[in-house]
């Protein structure tokens, strides 16, 4: 029950696979980039 174990938690992380003990989400956002500040105007 450590890395080496594809059923466990700790094991897929390892792997870097999913499934029913590590689910991937479904509602990720994508990254759309930094945002960007509106420069104001020093008077």
């Amino acid at each position: 029950m450590g890395k080496g174990d594809k059923r466990t938690k700790k094991g897929k992380i390892n792997n870097g696979s999913f499934g029913n003990s590590r689910l991937k989400s479904k509602n990720k956002k994508k990254y759309t980039g930094a945002k960007k500040k509106e420069e104001t105007a020093a008077a």
